[in-house]
C-alpha cells in the first residue's frame, strides 16, 4: 500500500484524493464521482454541522498535458466517509493508514512553534487568502461569460462546453454521459421526448426524399434546433452544468 501524505493547510489537515484513489485501488474519476454524490447529499440537508466542506474541499491539479482536472482534499471526516463505504482488506489498511498519519500530524501541530514558524504561517495564510480571492474573481468572470451565451452559433459553443464538462468529470470517456445527462434534463424540464421527435423527423426526411446518409447523421441536436423553445431551455441547462463543474470558459470552440 502506498504512503499516504497528510497536508497541512493553515492548520487544517487534509489528504489528496489522488493519493486516496491509489491506496484503495480505485480510478480517481470514480472516486471523484462518489465524493460528488456525498457532497450533493450533504449540501441538500438543513443541518449546518453536516456541511460538505467539513468533509471535502474541492481543488484542481494540472496533468502533464497542462490541462486542469478536478480533485478533492479530504478531512479526517471525509476519509471516514470514504472508508465506511469500503469492505475487506483495502478498507482496513486505508483506515489504519489515515488514522495513523492524521494522529502524527496532529501531534506535530500541537508542538510549540518558534517565532519563525509563526511568521511563516502568517505569510502562508496571506498567500492563501490572495489565491482564494483571485480564484473567486476568475470564477465570477467565468459565470458572467457562461450566462452571456445566446442562440447565435449555439451548437458550436454547446459542444465546446460539453467537452470541458466531460474533462472536468474525468476525461473524454465521459462525453456521452454528459451529453445524455443534458438531454435527460431537457426532456424533464421541457416535458418532451427527444427520441420520439427524432424518429418523426427522420420519417419526414425520408418522405421528402432525403438521402439515407443524411437521415442517419440526424441527431437530437437537430431536433433541438427545430424548436426555439428547446434551444432556450437547453442553453440554460448547459450553462447550469458548466457553472456546477466550475468550467473555465476561454475558447469554447
Amino acid at each position: 500500500m502506498n504512503q499516504l501524505n497528510v497536508i497541512n493547510k493553515n492548520g487544517k489537515l487534509f489528504v489528496d484524493s489522488r493519493d486516496v484513489s491509489v491506496m484503495v485501488d480505485k480510478r480517481h474519476s470514480d472516486l471523484i464521482r462518489d465524493i460528488d454524490g456525498y457532497k450533493t447529499i450533504l449540501d441538500s440537508n438543513q443541518n449546518a454541522k453536516l456541511r460538505s466542506d467539513h468533509f471535502f474541499l474541492e481543488g484542481d491539479y494540472k496533468a502533464g498535458t497542462g490541462k486542469s482536472y478536478k480533485m478533492y482534499f479530504l478531512t479526517r471526516k471525509g476519509c471516514d466517509m470514504v472508508a465506511n463505504k469500503m469492505t475487506g482488506e483495502k478498507g482496513v489498511l486505508f483506515t489504519a493508514a489515515y488514522v495513523t498519519k492524521f494522529e502524527e500530524m496532529e501531534k506535530q501541530l500541537n508542538k510549540p512553534q518558534t517565532q519563525l514558524e509563526v511568521l511563516q504561517a502568517s505569510i502562508n495564510q496571506l498567500v492563501d487568502q490572495e489565491r482564494r480571492l483571485s480564484a473567486v474573481e476568475k470564477r465570477q468572470e467565468d459565470i458572467t461569460e457562461i450566462l452571456s451565451l445566446n442562440p447565435i452559433e449555439w451548437r458550436k459553443k454547446v459542444n465546446g462546453l460539453v467537452n470541458k464538462i466531460a474533462f472536468a468529470r474525468g476525461g473524454f470517456e465521459y462525453y456521452s454521459e454528459v451529453r445524455s445527462e443534458s438531454y435527460d434534463l431537457l426532456e424533464d424540464r421541457a416535458k418532451c421526448n427527444l427520441a420520439i421527435r427524432l424518429t418523426n423527423r427522420k420519417r419526414k426526411m425520408a418522405l421528402e426524399g432525403a438521402s439515407k446518409s443524411k437521415i442517419d447523421k440526424t441527431n437530437k441536436m437537430d431536433v433541438i434546433a427545430d424548436d426555439g423553445r428547446l434551444i432556450e431551455i437547453y442553453l440554460a441547462i448547459i450553462k447550469e452544468m458548466a457553472i456546477k463543474y466550475k468550467i473555465e470558459i476561454g475558447d469554447t470552440a
